[in-house]
């Protein structure tokens, strides 16, 4: 199933448009997504990630605008790409990932985080709850947080 994340506040407004898998009793992490290599981060057409305020993650700048959004999960870091290209899906014919790595714009690395739960639903939400507002990303016992600092605009 497709579904649309928003996160608003003052005047910022994020937005991830994503597919859900389920894990349906899978192996996920390390099978049915492995290690080492780039994933679409969801199912079917690629993750979007907009913005409409300029960022900062993890020290490097992304410019507001609209982005597909790839991943590399490992065993204890996931590597998040922010691509400039918009694909028309996630994967080619041999079930590849359209990733054009010329692309990216940002790339950093995050820690994961095992979780207790077991989440049935690939799931992308954001987290402000201690005003340091995080992009997560969670699928069954796993969890990453992307920083994500708000540019205040220069007056």
């Amino acid at each position: 199933p497709k579904d649309t994340v928003e996160f608003k506040l003052n005047d910022l407004k994020l937005e991830v448009f994503y597919n859900r898998p389920t894990k349906k009793g899978r192996e996920v992490f390390g099978a049915l997504v492995p290690f080492n290599k780039v994933w679409r981060t969801g199912a079917n057409e690629a993750t979007t990630f907009e913005t409409n305020k300029n960022l900062m993650i993890q020290g490097i700048f992304l410019p507001k605008g609209k982005y597909t959004l790839w991943t590399v999960p490992k065993d204890s870091t996931w590597n998040v790409m922010f691509n400039t290209k918009q694909y028309n899906w996630g994967v080619d014919e041999e079930m590849q990932p359209m990733w054009d790595p010329n692309h990216d714009l940002l790339e950093i690395d995050v820690p994961i985080e095992k979780i207790e739960t077991t989440v049935e639903q690939f799931t992308i939400a954001f987290d402000n709850s201690t005003d340091d507002l995080k992009l997560t990303m969670a699928w069954d016992n796993t969890k990453i947080a992307v920083p994500l600092d708000v540019i205040k605009d220069q007056k």
